[in-house]
């Protein structure tokens, strides 16, 4: 084999195995489900997200309802409508906390809230049928259900008290960033509280 010949086979040996193991590691990432990305620690990012308070106020008006006027210099309360009765505890999980934890073993999933706060469900489509009587035959425990529309999960809610909670979870940024869209519906409540969070991923030490 001519010299030549010899040098351009050898600089393009190295030129594959140079730039050709990055290229297959971003095509790796890239390739990675949201079923896979959806796991990890999450902490809220406020910029992005509706304030529940108001949220919650928007909802007690649209249902006929007046929200307490707060005088010009009144001090502002963080989490004002937070810390209702415990069948409702479900409700302040999602649309206050600040952080969020999910772990993902097809098809069992384990949202993590504050304080230890669980919840666990299934995304293969098996549902859990409510009665009346199921709340005092269970001892009235908070249950949950989930699909995968695509990319994005879809998970219900029956909280305790009877109410409903739909909520679709989309990841952005590249699977940094997960936005959560929620209506919210207690029991009580004469109109749904629409609610947008965003969190972003916490890269643990």
């Amino acid at each position: 084999m001519p010299i030549n010949t010899r040098i351009v086979t050898l600089l393009l040996a190295l030129s594959a195995t140079t730039f050709g193991w990055p290229q297959s590691s971003a095509q790796e990432d890239e390739a990675l489900s949201p079923r896979e990305l959806i796991g990890g620690h999450w902490v809220i990012n406020e910029d992005l997200s509706d304030n529940t308070d108001e949220q919650v106020e928007e909802a007690i008006k649209a249902a006929g309802g007046r929200v307490e006027r707060r005088g010009l210099f009144a001090k502002k309360v963080e989490d004002r409508y937070r810390g209702g009765p415990a069948e409702q505890e479900m409700y302040d999980r999602i649309s206050y906390d600040d952080v969020l934890t999910i772990s993902y073993t097809d098809p069992e999933m384990v949202f993590e809230y504050a304080d230890g706060f669980r919840r666990v469900f299934h995304t293969d489509g098996r549902r859990r049928s409510a009665a009346v009587n199921d709340y005092f035959e269970s001892g009235g425990a908070d249950f949950s259900f989930g699909n995968w529309n695509g990319e994005q999960l879809l998970v219900e809610g029956r909280p305790r008290d009877g109410g409903y909670t739909l909520e679709t979870y989309t990841l952005e940024a590249q699977g940094q960033r997960l936005r959560i869209e929620m209506t919210i519906e207690p029991f009580v409540f004469g109109a749904p509280i629409s609610l947008v969070r965003v969190f972003d991923r916490m890269i643990q030490p």
